[in-house]
């Protein structure tokens, strides 16, 4: 069974951070393969600065197109929404049944309010959770701590985040070297966050 880290997100848009943390947990850890799930705009939450999911896929499919571990997963675009974590999960398992192991992949920052997510007990029964550092107060919930299902992965801390592209981008600030060059090329064509 090959091992798939989810990392789900906007990715509006995909950057360089994003990138390095993939690529960091296929390498360094016992992931076969990472999956970008993309988060679907929410029909009850139009948010004005969030691109229409084909949009944020193909960004997501261009940052990814040369590294043969890391892929784009349009899977929620489909599923009802409002969408959680566990349905996804679930859905997943049952098409994929024997073929992946799925686990989750999150900043530290999220596992603080994992006990929050519905049905998060489910998950850690059937999932392992592997953490990546953020810049924070470093505390994890005492519930997690020792959890034989979560994993803390040592990787670059990166502090890289697609609001500050999108704000200093259409302040006209130079935001380039923060993107792939093939999502900055498709940015730039589309004239997305001016």
């Amino acid at each position: 069974m090959k091992k798939v880290g989810l990392y789900f997100g906007t990715f509006n848009p995909i950057h360089i951070g994003h990138l390095v943390i993939a690529n960091h947990m296929v390498e360094f850890s016992d992931l076969d393969e990472v999956w970008f799930v993309i988060t679907p705009m929410s029909p009850f939450k139009k948010k004005q600065s969030l691109l229409d999911n084909h949009h944020r896929y193909q960004m997501v499919y261009e940052a990814v197109e040369d590294y043969t571990k890391l892929k784009p997963s349009k899977i929620e675009f489909d599923l009802p929404q409002p969408n959680y974590t566990v349905d996804t999960l679930i859905y997943l398992n049952e098409k994929y049944d024997a073929t992946y192991q799925f686990s989750l992949i999150m900043g530290e920052d999220n596992l603080n309010n994992f006990h929050k997510w519905k049905n998060y007990e489910v998950i850690l029964e059937h999932h392992h959770i592997y953490v990546y550092p953020r810049i924070s107060k470093g505390q994890t919930e005492s519930i997690f701590k020792g959890h034989p299902k979560i994993k803390k992965v040592e990787a670059p801390i990166m502090e890289i985040s697609s609001t500050f592209i999108r704000k200093n981008h259409s302040l006209g600030k130079n935001i380039r070297p923060l993107l792939p060059n093939k999502v900055w090329k498709y940015m730039d064509e589309m004239n997305f966050y001016r």
